[in-house]
């Protein structure tokens, strides 16, 4: 999957097929053997590098980057880790007076700080992970997050025995509202009799909070959660191995990487939505280290791109619901169905489905 992405990426930022954002960059001045001088960076959000979830997927590309180009860590490649966000501006700034030639800014929760810092430093080449910010100098990548969650939907919608599943969000916001509504769609389109409990932390750094919260899904008769939460979600799986060791059949989906290892060894992971960040930075590395930096722009990454989808670890979903999970993302790639973002879109969604 990771060298099928990269083609594609590959192909659509050289074409030209990326969507245009807020005008032209200047390209990046390394290329040919340059890479080697090449410095790459990021700022975590508050969930911390290794939440594993989002900031550690990126790391993940990052490091992998760094090493495919003999880059030195903490010279060549680094990170910075945010403990609040009052760190975010700071952090940017460091890593641009640092030389780094590209820093990232991991979540969308660093919007307006990337484009302050963007606007404060116009000889700097930033991007930003799902967020879209105006600057030549910014660029911007985004993933389809409900599709990949409508996915998980199906599975959760064909295998619950309760009929009743939960959504924990880490922030309620629009871009974890993909994540609730394509999930909520695709539950309903497995299952249309199914409940789905939602409830937001306000937080993806609250283990404590995300544990709470699953306690109350599973107390109100949920067996499967899916957790769109970051660090958050870490108490989602604490609470259904808590459980499983008591007898009780509940299960987890887990978000951003696969994230069958957190369900161990007590195995409450039914599967993950996976969603390809580490490519994603890596990819863009490669391109802005190539001369070919795309600011001013809008990298998507959805089904069609593999950018999103389940992870490979299948062991515990059900052959139907595998087949069902291939129909659809087909279905959604030829443009069949269009999976909602919002809860508008939701709505309508649900009234069609009838």
């Amino acid at each position: 999957m990771k060298k099928k992405l990269g083609l594609m990426v590959t192909a659509m930022l050289t074409a030209g097929t990326i969507l245009a954002g807020c005008g032209n960059s200047e390209e990046g001045k390394s290329g040919g053997d340059a890479k080697k001088d090449f410095k790459v960076a990021m700022v975590t959000d508050t969930g911390g590098v290794d939440d594993k979830s989002f900031n550690q997927s990126a790391w993940e590309g990052l490091t992998k980057f760094g090493k495919d180009n003999s880059l030195e860590e903490n010279k060549g490649y680094k990170y910075l880790q945010s403990t609040a966000q009052s760190d975010y501006k700071p952090n940017l700034n460091s890593l641009i007076r640092q030389k780094y030639d590209l820093v990232f800014g991991i979540g969308f929760l660093m919007g307006t700080d990337v484009e302050t810092v963007a606007k404060q430093q116009p000889d700097a080449k930033l991007a930003i992970v799902d967020m879209v910010v105006k600057g030549d100098n910014v660029a911007n990548i985004t993933f389809s997050e409900h599709e990949g969650s409508f996915l998980v939907g199906l599975i959760a919608g064909m295998q619950t025995t309760s009929n009743k599943v939960g959504f924990v969000g880490g922030v309620n916001s629009e871009l974890i509202k993909k994540f609730e509504n394509g999930f909520k769609a695709g539950v309903k389109t497995a299952n249309p009799d199914a409940e789905i409990l939602v409830q937001y932390a306000e937080d993806f750094n609250k283990a404590e909070k995300g544990q709470q919260i699953a306690n109350t899904f599973y107390e109100q008769g949920a067996d499967i959660i899916y957790h769109a939460a970051g660090g958050t979600g870490m108490g989602v799986f604490t609470e259904a191995k808590n459980r499983k060791k008591n007898g009780e059949d509940v299960w987890v989906i887990g978000v951003d990487r696969d994230q069958h290892e957190e369900g161990m060894p007590e195995n409450v992971t039914l599967t993950s939505m996976v969603k390809r960040v580490d490519q994603a930075v890596y990819e863009v590395s490669e391109q802005t280290a190539a001369g070919k930096f795309p600011g001013g722009k809008v990298v998507e990454f959805g089904l069609k791109q593999d950018g999103v989808g389940i992870a490979p670890t299948q062991e515990n979903v059900k052959e139907d619901a595998l087949k069902s999970v291939e129909d659809y993302k087909k279905k959604i790639i030829d443009g069949e169905v269009k999976v909602p973002k919002t809860d508008a879109e939701f709505e309508e969604f649900v009234k069609n489905l009838k």
